[in-house]
């Protein structure tokens, strides 16, 4: 022997940085009688039977289709790691040393071979099994060598008690505001002392004062109750206080009327215990039925996810098993890597199981192992020389973008069938376009879309086809609308139209909303703003900048002119028109008058008669003398017996008054017969509609609302018409939204 090689064999190996190479590849434990393999790997005993028992268990499912007739064995395909690890652990019973679970004269071939998991190979037994193995015997006694190497309440607690010795509380003194065990209340509290007078309870964390004190004067104590304020307070606080001024009563009588209010209030209720119980029981339902349907809800949504994860859980276990798989590979090349090159380190691994073997003395012995010992030796060596990774440690085939999925995930709604929506009659307008709006419920889930539907049920115009049911009837929907409100286009004028709508979520529809009727107006709307130039006053009128409102205050103007008033004279009307003319056709507009406002006139005047009102000042003539003034001042006993270039509808102080009128005047009115003053005051309506047809020379006036007619005469048309206000006093005029309106066909 070598110099060299006595050096390798006289070194001491610390036994336990050896351990990496002590484990089986199979149960991952030390090894226990260990076989060497034709391969030269070591397995324990029981993991090559456990080996061949798997191996003869796939042999039996694979039946006549794994081997050929007179074959003398058969080869199966070598079972994962993963159910050996799961046979191992379960503990399999144990067979015969030749081949467990077979039989002489068994129509299954018997099963002599097994995978290597050190090499991955398939290693043929032959005829005789195990029994055809070497026991390793020299790693058997570094194994043994390695083995000797390495053998409900809380209580309330005594205040003054110190842990651990704190007692728990007996008392509690409402003076002190402390909490005292038996001994400790004895000591702070004795006989003949003015503590011995305190008053005591039952062991307690609120300490109520004895007598309520004034919060603003912490000495006085409160003996009055203050009615504006509706609280106690003290003598100081109606002296100086911030309750000087306030009416207040002695606490006794506050005390008395205030019992006497909360016992009546109690009598009330016991006299309604019947309803109570009744509305209870209701309640009681109510829950009941939110708690099956919230379970049924919930059901419901697991069955969604459910089925969700389901589908996630088979894509991500295949992802992950891909993952695994690969990683596993890699993880085993790069360690089996570093062990290797670990074992070339002097006194450890592969070094150091060296020089153990070095010092076998049995010649036999050493040669069986040493061979394969000095080829893997040399395989480090040559592996020096050309070093590279054995796996490579990026995953990026592994990446997945999911963006896409997620936005889906986010934007989807398990909600059920969503509430029906209501249809806002306020901020829905109908022309011969309607603007429907709706809102939805307080707690409602998001919606995916909505549907609008209308109908026409009938009108004037319609035509014999549409009397037969060939279009008056049938509902007709919008485009899927995304938003609160609609457009629906192109209504018939005077016809009645009936609309509803529903939301949609997850293909799921809503039940209808409560279907509503609106009037279409009897012409086309009329789109104008106000003139801010033609006779507009800037002084008394206030024109916003969209010009669509016009508002009139009761200024220093108005009161200079009230000494006229004493003399017969009449303060003028300050008048304001519509920027656009009508000289042909048919035409509708709305407005709304403010319900304060003391006098608006409203209807229409030709050219010629506006050029009178601003260039001759009103302020000298009569009211007597002034066709429909608004004053009962007798002018209206002058009725309009006359077509006249104007016509103008009283409005004020919430009212609508309309003009009186003679049996030869061509006027009528749909509230009363001719000389009824009862009925020629009516209430004022929210949204006043006017219809002008130049053609017929006639004026309407509506309830924009119902579309009812309030009055309507004949108007001299001789000239171009425009849309007239008269206001006096305070007062406002506000166009229908003037942007829908000049978004409207006409």
């Amino acid at each position: 022997m070598s110099a060299e090689m006595r050096r390798s064999s006289t070194i001491a190996v610390p036994i336990k940085n050896i351990e990496r190479e002590l484990i089986c590849p199979i149960c991952k434990e030390l090894f226990t009688h260990p076989l060497i393999l034709p391969c030269q790997h070591s397995v324990c005993h029981k993991c090559v039977r456990e080996l061949l028992m798997l191996n003869h268990e796939d042999s039996f499912d694979a039946g006549s289709e794994c081997s050929m007739p007179g074959s003398p064995r058969s080869r199966v395909p070598s079972p994962s790691m993963e159910r050996l690890d799961r046979l191992v652990r379960s503990g399999g019973s144990r067979g015969s040393i030749s081949s467990p679970g077979w039989r002489r004269g068994s129509v299954t071939p018997r099963v002599t071979t097994i995978p290597c998991p050190g090499c991955q190979h398939d290693i043929d037994l032959g005829e005789r099994g195990i029994s055809m193995l070497f026991r390793n015997f020299t790693l058997e006694s570094i194994v043994e060598r390695y083995r000797q190497a390495a053998r409900a309440a809380v209580a309330i607690m005594c205040n003054i008690c110190k842990p651990p010795q704190q007692q728990e509380a007996t008392k509690s003194c409402m003076d002190c505001k402390a909490s005292y065990c038996n001994e400790c209340f004895k000591l702070h509290h004795p006989w003949g002392t003015p503590k011995a007078q305190h008053e005591y309870v039952g062991p307690t964390t609120n300490f109520r004062p004895k007598v309520l004190m004034c919060p603003e004067h912490e000495m006085e104590k409160v003996n009055m109750y203050c009615e504006v304020c509706r609280r106690p307070v003290c003598h100081l606080c109606k002296l100086g206080g911030s309750h000087a001024n306030h009416k207040v009563t002695t606490m006794s009588s506050a005390y008395k009327i205030l019992k006497e209010k909360l016992a009546k209030s109690i009598h009330y209720l016991i006299s309604k215990e019947d309803q109570v119980r009744t509305q209870i029981t209701g309640l009681d339902l109510l829950i009941s039925q939110t708690e099956e349907n919230g379970q049924l809800a919930e059901r419901q949504a697991n069955e969604h996810f459910e089925r969700l994860f389901e589908t996630l859980q088979e894509r991500k276990s295949e992802m992950l098993r891909s993952i695994e798989q690969s990683r596993n590979r890699r993880l085993d090349h790069l360690r089996a890597q570093v062990e290797e090159y670990q074992g070339m380190l002097e006194n450890s691994g592969l070094v150091g199981y060296a020089q153990e073997v070095l010092k076998e003395t049995d010649q036999s012995c050493f040669v069986q192992t040493a061979k394969q010992l000095h080829t893997r030796i040399q395989k480090a060596t040559e592996s020096l020389r050309t070093f590279h990774p054995s796996a490579d440690p990026c995953f990026d085939e592994f990446v997945l973008d999911t963006s896409r999925e997620e936005t889906l995930l986010k934007e989807m709604c398990f909600g059920g069938v969503p509430d029906p929506p209501l249809i806002d009659l306020s901020s829905s307008k109908v022309y011969n376009e309607a603007s429907i709006c709706w809102r939805l419920s307080d707690d409602h889930l998001p919606t995916d879309h909505h549907v609008l539907e209308y109908r026409r049920l009938g009108g004037p115009s319609q035509s014999p086809s549409q009397e037969d049911g060939e279009d008056s009837g049938v509902w007709r929907a919008t485009d899927r609308v995304y938003g609160p409100s609609a457009v629906v286009c192109d209504l018939d004028p005077n016809s009645l139209y009936a609309f509803r709508v529903r939301s949609c979520r997850n293909s799921m529809f809503s039940p209808y909303s409560p279907e509503v009727t609106f009037h279409t107006p009897p012409a086309p709307s009329f789109g104008f703003l106000f003139s801010d130039k033609c006779g507009f006053s800037t002084e008394r009128l206030i024109l916003n900048k969209r010009r669509d409102t016009v508002e009139n205050v009761a200024g220093m103007a108005f009161l200079l002119a009230a000494d006229r008033v004493q003399t017969g004279s009449y303060i003028g009307l300050d008048y304001i028109i519509g920027d656009t003319g009508i000289s042909q056709g048919r035409h509708y507009w709305a407005f709304k008058v403010e319900p304060y406002s003391y006098m608006v006139k409203v209807g229409v005047a030709s050219d010629s008669k506006l050029l009178e009102w601003f260039h001759n000042p009103r302020d000298t003539s009569s009211p007597r003398y002034d066709h429909d003034s608004g004053h009962d001042s007798g002018s209206e006993d002058t009725c309009y017996e006359l077509s006249q270039p104007f016509t103008l509808l009283t409005l004020g102080m919430g009212k609508l008054f309309i003009p009186k009128t003679s049996s030869s005047s061509s006027v009528s009115t749909a509230n009363a017969p001719p000389g009824d003053p009862g009925n020629r005051v009516l209430p004022l309506p929210q949204r006043l509609g006017i219809c002008l047809d130049y053609d017929a020379c006639r004026v309407y006036f509506y309830d924009a609302d119902t579309m009812r007619c309030l009055y309507e005469r004949q108007v001299d048309c001789s000239g171009t018409m425009y849309p007239a206000f008269g206001l006096m006093g305070s007062g406002k005029v506000q166009l229908e939204e003037f942007i829908t309106a000049k978004r409207l066909t006409f």
